[in-house]
């Protein structure tokens, strides 16, 4: 596991490692996020007025998105573990003159203490739970600090949906350097006993439902969404190299020169190259919406 710079893992990745730093490979993700953060905010229902709390906000983009909809009357609460994450976004709100409509918590999604109880009309998260250990006890912080008829809108992604293969690498077919992708995955630490218990891949939609239900929500929906469909998530070979999955990887620069030697190396790139370069590959997603009422 690749615990990020000493200075803040999740602004690393947020900022800068989620897309190699590329403005151009932002908005590739930008164009991916953008209906997530639409359908998130639809399914909680966010209304003028309201008090909204965007838990695991990262750089904003659902909590400034509930922004404009609760209105010069309502209140958004953004929270995060990530000081610098938030100062970022603390910025970015007194540059869009939202001072007085917005507030910043520094809190992790397991322990919501800053917030009081029901002092809340809609909770908000995005790619948040797959972080965390216990999951449940998030759950019951999201049920504590939501008023009676509060609104829960979740998404996150089902890692464990599509079986791990070696003979693909980011969509891309790997079948003749599986041996290579292997090595890479073992210098992550993402062999079958490590990713049975990571919190990345050890829960499905149903576990979400689960939990929703035992933290006492009196109404709760739960779409999966599975999609295959041609494309790449990066632009090229080279901003490939520069990015990484998540907050707890190194970028794919990083492990290759890691995990293998420099000959190996070579024969990983001259296969890869120009698959990423064409961009032919396959998008596998596999996510849930859960929305859910206290």
């Amino acid at each position: 596991m690749h615990e990020g710079s000493a200075s803040d893992r999740w602004a690393d990745w947020v900022l800068a490692r989620s897309h190699a730093g590329d403005a151009d490979q932002k908005r590739r993700a930008l164009r991916f996020l953008e209906p997530i953060r639409d359908r998130v905010l639809a399914n909680a229902e966010v209304d003028e007025g309201d008090a909204v709390l965007d838990v695991g906000t990262g750089d904003g983009l659902i909590a400034f998105g509930a922004v404009s909809l609760v209105g010069e009357s309502g209140r958004v609460i953004f929270s995060d573990v990530s000081s610098t994450l938030l100062e970022h976004c603390r910025a970015a709100a007194a540059d869009l003159g939202l001072q007085d409509r917005t507030e910043f918590v520094e809190a992790s999604a397991e322990d919501l203490s800053p917030v009081p109880h029901d002092s809340v009309d809609v909770v908000t998260t995005r790619s948040v739970l797959i972080y965390l250990d216990d999951k449940a006890r998030a759950f019951g912080e999201f049920h504590r600090v939501l008023r009676a008829g509060g609104r829960l809108s979740i998404f996150e992604p089902i890692n464990n949906y599509f079986p791990d293969d070696t003979g693909e690498f980011w969509g891309f077919d790997t079948e003749p350097i599986r041996d290579l992708v292997e090595k890479i995955w073992a210098f992550e630490g993402w062999g079958e006993a490590d990713r049975q218990q990571d919190p990345m891949m050890n829960f499905d939609e149903r576990d979400l439902l689960r939990h929703a239900e035992e933290a006492g929500f009196r109404e709760v929906h739960v779409d999966l969404i599975i999609d295959l469909e041609p494309g790449s998530w990066v632009e090229d070979w080279e901003r490939l190299l520069g990015t990484s999955p998540n907050p707890n990887a190194h970028t794919v620069g990083e492990a290759i020169r890691g995990a293998l030697t420099p000959e190996e190396a070579e024969r990983f790139e001259a296969h890869l190259r120009p698959l990423v370069d064409a961009g032919i590959a396959v998008k596998r997603l596999a996510f849930a919406y859960l929305w859910a009422v206290k």
